[in-house]
Parts: structure tokens; sequence; C-alpha cells
């Protein structure tokens, strides 16, 4: 069970819409702080209204590393301490590998891996000096497993689970936590506006519609992000948070599957894997 409210200071980013929005009102309901960052702050002009100087919005764009630096540590400075701090700004790619353009590719490991580890090296001298915090990822089932039509997307993720599993076992002697949220599909305008899509090849046009088809097929009813809030306020204040959970039914099973086929996979040429050792 979470524990009682402790008064956190949250530094969330991409608090605009979706997750970040649900996540940032949830904390300040409660009595947390909430340094919020946005591309464009007057999207926090009513929460202002609300929570007064208990919110502090940020301008940024967290592909600028400068400017990322800089909004940790005025957060800092602003609340005296960081206790969570959220990477949630990104986005989604569609488009298939050969259709992906260099620029595509480019933007979208700038945010959704740079934008990322930047925030993460900024807080990390601080929560090793206040000896401890809690790192969240925001990553994705497209983190662990790969669909078709997200490629560049998934590769950004799988990146981000990469170095987050790594930093999780750099910094547990300092009292630094880190959890990978891996959601399932939710109504966060992910595949809507804020999506980036590339231009489709007529070779791939059939291709293209059973992707969709099986898209809409295996992702259903889409979740809700304000319901998604009690599971973060839970995950963060767990005296043992995961490096990795889920939100939302249907990950555990797409994982299941995916891993066994893994396993069963490398198994079958473990033969040749021990040939290539010599």
């Amino acid at each position: 069970m979470a524990e009682e409210n402790n008064g956190k200071v949250w530094f969330i980013t991409g608090t605009s819409r979706g997750f970040g929005r649900s996540w940032t009102e949830a904390a300040l309901q409660r009595g947390d702080r909430v340094a919020a960052t946005a591309r464009d702050t007057s999207s926090l002009d009513d929460l202002v209204e609300r929570y007064g100087d208990r919110i502090f919005p940020i301008q940024l764009d967290v592909t600028d590393r400068e400017a990322d630096f800089a909004a940790v540590n005025s957060a800092h400075e602003r609340f005296g301490r960081l206790d969570v701090v959220v990477n949630n700004a990104g986005y989604g790619h569609f488009g298939f590998i050969e259709e992906i353009t260099e620029d595509e590719a480019r933007a979208q490991l700038e945010t959704n891996v740079f934008g990322a580890l930047w925030i993460t090296q900024a807080a990390l001298p601080i929560l090793r000096a206040q000896g401890g915090g809690h790192i969240i990822q925001v990553s994705s089932i497209g983190g662990i497993t790969a669909f078709p039509l997200v490629g560049i997307y998934n590769a950004s993720k799988w990146a981000l689970e990469g170095f987050s599993q790594a930093l999780a076992q750099e910094v547990a002697s300092f009292g630094i936590r880190v959890t990978l949220v891996e959601p399932a599909a939710f109504a966060t305008d992910w595949a809507g506006a804020s999506a980036k899509r590339s231009e489709p090849l007529p070779d791939y046009a059939q291709v293209h519609e059973e992707v969709q088809a099986a898209r809409a097929k295996r992702n259903g009813q889409p979740g809700s992000a304000d319901a998604s809030a009690a599971a973060i306020l839970e995950v963060v204040d767990s005296p043992e948070p995961p490096l990795r959970v889920f939100f939302g039914s249907s990950p555990l099973t797409i994982a299941k599957a995916d891993y066994d086929s893994r396993i069963a996979e490398w198994e079958k040429w473990q033969r040749v894997a021990e040939r290539a050792q010599g």
C-alpha cells in the first residue's frame, strides 16, 4: 500500500496534456509541489490560479540540453529539494522504417531519448547530495517489444529502457530509485495531434492497412490518463518501488508472449551460439 503523503516535490516534463497534466494535478491536489514544464506554459494558467505558488511553470523544450539543466536547477532553487523527477515529455512517430527520413529519426531520438537523458543528468547531482530521490521514466509497452509502423518510436523507448536499467544499478547506493512506467494505449493524444507521421510509400499500402487493423484490435479501449494518477502516486509513495511497472491490463499478456517466443528461439539456436564461441 502507498505511504501517507509526505509533501513531495515533483519535477515533471510535458505537463500540458496527457499523463503529465493528470499527474501534475494529482500531486497538487494532495498538497505536493510541482515544477511543471511545457513548451507553452499558458496551458498551466488554470493550475496556477488554483494552486498558487505550489506549482512552478517552466517553459522548456527538452531537446535543449542547456535549458534542461537550467530548468532543473531553477526548480531546486525554488523548492529546496526534488523528490520525484518525471521524464514524461515525448511523442509517437508513425512510419515504416523505410519511410522514415533522417530528420524524423533524429527528432524522435532527440526528444524521447536525449531529452530524458539531459533531465536525468541534471537531476542526479541534486538527488545524490540530498541522499535520495525517485526518477520516473515514461516508457511504453513499445519499450520492451516492437510493433510495425512505430519502429523508430520503439527504438527510442528501448534506448530509454537500456540506459535507465543501467542507471538504476549505478545510483542505488545513493538512495536513488528508478522506475520505468510502461503504459499500454491511453487516451493521451499520443496518437493524435502530438504524433508525427512519415510520408507513406505506395508499395506498403496493403501492409499499412493490415497493420492499422491489427493495431486497432490490439489497443481496444484506451485507458484514462486521469485514472493513471492513482497508480503513479502509489508507485512514488512505495518504500520499494519497482524498476518496471506496466500501466494497463494488456501489456503483461503481450510481454509474456514476446519473451516466451524469444527464449524458445534462443534455446533453439543455442547450438549455433556455442559454435560461435569456438
